[in-house]
């Protein structure tokens, strides 16, 4: 699997990782969405790696992704930042996989 970030998106990324410790994970998130494959990508921030993630490297930093969901992600994606939305677009070359994805801050993260 290759990431790759945009440099408007490490430009955006930077202020935020640059004041906390925490690592960026790729999400799958399920939370309200009904079923286990109806999810949504997000970015999370988080202290450490669970025991399903993995990290994958990239052209920015590396990103924690869950094993389990690797199923809904394809292989080349790319992450972007959204110009005066604050948030951030997650596409590959085939679809765009979350046009508007938020950034999930420790305590705003529900399971």
């Amino acid at each position: 699997m290759n990431i790759t970030f945009t440099d408007r998106a490490m430009q955006q990324l930077e202020q935020i990782l640059s004041n906390t410790k925490k690592r960026l994970k790729l999400k799958y998130d399920t939370d309200g969405c009904g079923c286990a494959v109806s999810g949504v990508p997000t970015l999370w921030l988080v202290d450490q790696a669970e025991e399903d993630d993995i990290a994958i490297e990239t052209n920015y930093v590396p990103v924690l992704l869950e094993k389990s969901r690797l199923v809904f992600y394809d292989d080349n994606m790319v992450i972007d930042a959204v110009e005066g939305a604050g948030c951030f677009l997650l596409k590959s070359p085939n679809q765009i996989l979350n046009p508007r994805m938020s950034i999930v801050k420790g305590s705003e993260q529900h399971e």
